[in-house]
């Protein structure tokens, strides 16, 4: 199994989406700056930082920063939250487990949020576990 590393490409990931799609990592992001931002429903830190993760998406419009919210959980767990916590963001869906795309994203202890920033031409860049506090994305995902 192909992990991330720091300065090295992203691995190819297939995943699926709550509408019965798939996205393609690093491919479907490419040329433009990607956040991937790894929760679960259950994850009560994961739930606080939506919201702004949200904000920084709307507000980096199709130019700037996009954002993938990877939601390592039960789809139908997933639906019933997005029902309470609505994002706009495009979402996709693994099953947990030890080799997982939070951990072929770097994270192998499956530490919740995890999040990481992938450069326009797939390859990671940074790694952060744990949530991300008001006004700090702004800083660690920025130019």
């Amino acid at each position: 199994m192909a992990a991330a590393w720091r300065g090295g490409p992203l691995p190819a990931l297939h995943l699926a989406t709550l509408d019965g799609g798939r996205v393609h990592l690093p491919h479907d992001f490419s040329g433009r700056p990607l956040l991937v931002n790894v929760w679960a429903s259950w994850c009560p830190p994961c739930i606080e930082e939506m919201p702004e993760l949200d904000r920084f998406a709307r507000e980096q419009g199709t130019e700037g920063v996009q954002v993938l919210g990877l939601a390592l959980d039960e789809p139908d767990a997933v639906r019933a939250f997005l029902e309470r916590v609505p994002v706009r963001y495009p979402l996709a869906i693994d099953a947990p487990g030890p080799a997982d795309a939070g951990v072929r994203l770097g994270n192998p202890r499956g530490m919740l949020p995890y999040s990481v920033l992938v450069s326009a031409d797939g390859r990671l860049l940074k790694q952060k576990i744990g949530p991300f506090e008001p006004g700090e994305i702004d800083r660690w995902a920025g130019p």
